[in-house]
């Protein structure tokens, strides 16, 4: 008998019938099976090397025959085997596959068993259908191949939930969590997931790997996951926050309410499980990249665990047990830190009124000299972002003790606010509309858009105590005290549609930002739907009330941005005199446009020629406007 056997299923006859015509098929036996009595009773004492075709059951068989001889095996797969192919980095051509299952490993690899079964690609514990979807040559597919994978694996969602598993490894660490799934793998076979560990993963370390599926929303599981999948490089990927991992040698598992495992997609076994990888003993021919990729090689991480993504604590397993919720939730420790600091922030204290009322000095002589800078400090002074974003929690949790107590800091605030700028400017003998105070007449949709932001930073920040200091940039950025402000000088003025003005604006900050926020706690965790659909639905329908008088804002400056751009890239010819309009301003008066510009002339106009000029300017412009213009002439 030749040194090389060719094992097979007759099954796959067919197959292997091409197999015998290629070259150098005749230096090796092959040799037909039907029933695992008459592979067990092939002759291996003289063979040096096996080849083998077939399933991952059949191919396990072959296996553990070379392991009994100590010899090595090549796998020629079949066309349809493209998991195997990745696996082992074989060729798909199976001239090519051939070639390099007739020659000799130079290296042995681990091999992962789960109890006493053999595992060449992976095991799978409980609900991992969206890691499943989003593997084999996924990253190298193009975007709409991703988005049908996407859709298809959001259209297979089941009801989810935790399972509470205990885990052991060899050095006696026991752990206990609340996953939706785990997978056992000893190697980069190719998946999304050991894509993301490559670097924890080695091919003779001997040790394997328990990723832990554990996601605590289903937004998390079906939306920021996938997206992540989706979009994601996995040469620059880190590990996902629903993910968590234990690498051992060897890996004992309990779960009382998932009995049944599955081995390479098609064989079970039974709860518990033992996880064990026996350290370089298979002898396989491999392709090139299957070593090219094992860059971590195991030898600086031994028996190690990443758990911080993972629920470990009694009442987020309770919890989850139930079902995971559509956003995430808070613990008890997270609730009453933020409640307790939130409470005290919405009551009125003699400390906010006094910072309010100097940040209100600050801001209304600012506008006055018409300095930014010192209307910068007035925001970073001004402690008026935090009862609103009370305010926004109260909503959320509909919470009428704190409600109340945040609407009383906040009128009492804006009152205070409005009536220290209205005094200042009776004091103050100028009268003079500044850049700084016209640049809060005109709030538009982009206003509601940047507070609707501030707000989710505002929420997200007093979530974090490590980033708490950037409710100072989000003070900057919403601006609450200048418009107020500008209001109050505008009723010191006498003056209501300055005051109408700047007042909106704050409006437009003050609900933008509640709604925005609340939002953002609830995606937190920090409230069910069913409570805080309600608030938010009323903040939702004041937001769309205040965005009425702002849309019609945005039109006007969308009409003035047209305009200014026609006027300014355009030279006129009137009476052989050359003309070029400059410092383009554009002011409205009961909704008719008022233009005032810089008429810059080759020569002395008529009134025949102004009033020729003022035509043209119509006609381009396509409506009627008020035009006022100084003239200068270019010598």
């Amino acid at each position: 008998m030749k040194s090389i056997l060719y094992l097979y299923n007759k099954e796959h006859e067919e197959f292997i019938e091409s197999v015998k015509k290629l070259d150098m098929a005749d230096a090796i036996t092959f040799v037909s099976y039907v029933s695992d009595d008459e592979l067990e009773s092939v002759e291996l004492s003289e063979a040096k090397h096996l080849i083998t075709t077939g399933t991952m059951v059949e191919i396990k068989k072959i296996i553990r025959l070379a392991l009994r001889y100590n010899i090595g095996i090549g796998i020629v797969p079949l066309s349809t085997q493209l998991k195997l192919i990745k696996m082992f980095s074989l060729p798909k051509k199976t001239e090519d596959a051939f070639r390099l299952a007739m020659s000799l490993p130079e290296q042995s690899i681990d091999l992962l068993y789960c109890n006493d079964t053999i595992v060449l690609n992976d095991v799978r514990i409980g609900n991992t259908v969206i890691l499943k979807e989003f593997e084999y040559d996924y990253m190298s597919e193009s975007i709409w191949v991703r988005m049908r994978h996407f859709w298809e694996s959001w259209r297979q969602k089941e009801p989810l939930k935790h399972y509470r598993f205990t885990v052991k490894t060899d050095k006696d660490a026991e752990k206990s969590f609340s996953a939706v799934g785990l997978i056992g793998i000893d190697c980069d076979n190719g998946s999304w997931v050991a894509s993301v560990l490559k670097s924890h993963l080695g091919l003779v370390d001997g040790q394997h790997m328990l990723v832990i599926l554990s996601p605590v929303s289903l937004f998390q599981f079906y939306v920021a996951q996938p997206l992540v999948l989706l979009f994601g490089n996995s040469k620059k990927q880190k590990l996902p926050r629903s993910l968590g991992f234990v690498k051992s040698s060897e890996i004992a598992i309990e779960c009382h309410e998932l009995p049944e495992v599955l081995i390479d997609d098609k064989e079970l076994a039974q709860m518990p499980i033992r996880l064990r990888t026996e350290e370089a003993i298979l002898k396989l021919s491999t392709g090139d990249e299957f070593w090219a990729s094992d860059k971590a090689n195991g030898r600086s991480e031994r028996n190690s665990i990443r758990l911080d993504n993972v629920p470990q604590d009694e009442e987020s397993m309770e919890y989850l047990a139930k079902g995971l919720p559509l956003f995430q939730h808070a613990s008890k420790e997270q609730y009453t830190s933020l409640f307790t600091s939130l409470r005290g922030d919405a009551v009125l204290s003699s400390v906010f009124m006094v910072l309010l009322i100097l940040a209100s000095t600050i801001a209304t002589l600012g506008l006055f000299i018409n300095s930014s800078s010192v209307i910068i400090g007035a925001m970073l002074l001004a402690p008026l972002m935090q009862p609103i974003v009370s305010l926004s929690m109260a909503v959320l949790r509909q919470d009428s003790s704190m409600q109340s107590n945040a609407i009383k800091t906040i009128a009492i605030g804006v009152f205070a606010v409005v009536m220290t700028a209205t005094v200042i400017s009776l004091f103050v003998p100028i009268e003079r509309l500044t850049s700084e105070m016209s640049s809060r007449l005109s709030p538009t949709l982009l206003d509601l858009f940047v507070a609707i932001a501030s707000g989710v930073a505002a929420a997200y920040a007093k979530n974090n105590e490590k980033i708490l200091s950037s409710l100072a940039g989000v003070a900057i950025a919403v601006a609450l005290v200048p418009p107020l402000a500008v209001a109050g000088v505008g009723l010191g003025w006498a003056k209501w549609a300055m005051f109408s003005s700047a007042f909106l604006l704050f409006i437009t900050n003050l609900v933008g930002i509640v709604l925005a926020a609340s939002m953002t706690f609830m995606i937190m965790g920090y409230s069910p739907i069913k409570i805080a659909r309600k608030g938010i639905a009323t903040w939702l329908l004041i937001v769309m009330l205040v965005a009425i008088p702002l849309y019609g804002s945005f039109k006007h400056m969308q009409e003035n941005v047209r305009i200014r751009n026609i006027l300014t890239n355009t030279h006129y010819i009137v009476d052989e005199k050359r003309l070029e309009l400059a410092h383009i301003e554009i002011l409205r008066h009961k909704g008719k446009p008022e233009i005032r510009c810089e008429v810059i002339s080759s020569g002395v106009l008529t009134d025949t020629d102004k009033a020729y000029l003022k035509n043209i300017i119509t006609k381009s412009i396509g409506k009627e406007v008020e035009i006022i213009a100084t003239f200068r002439y270019r010598l």
